[in-house]
């Protein structure tokens, strides 16, 4: 994300729904989580599309979106499918939370 840039919402959480996609195919190695992994990813990746629905053309504080890129960096060095998993309740949760929005 350029953080140089005046970022929306719309754009914020596009960033981040391609870093938690990369979670859950992370997550997918672990074979007995699949289904879990599913229905996770469904819930998070609807809430994120309610925030972008009813405020997708606000503009984001610069220290917003580079605090959402600082969580998007993290998740691009998970390297475990097990912590992958964890992430995927907990980066959505960030993410949410830095836009203002109830997780």
């Amino acid at each position: 994300m350029d953080d140089s840039a005046e970022a929306t919402v719309d754009a914020v959480i596009e960033h981040a729904l391609a870093a938690y996609a990369s979670l859950a195919e992370l997550g997918e190695e672990v074979d007995d989580e699949w289904s879990y992994i599913q229905d996770l990813t469904e819930a998070w990746r609807d809430r994120f599309e309610a925030a972008r629905s009813i405020r997708g053309s606000e503009l984001v504080a610069p220290e917003i979106a580079a605090a959402i890129g600082l969580a998007i960096g993290e998740v691009g060095q998970i390297e475990d499918p097990h912590r992958a998993i964890d992430w995927l309740s907990t980066f959505p949760q960030i993410a949410l939370t830095a836009l203002g929005e109830r997780p």
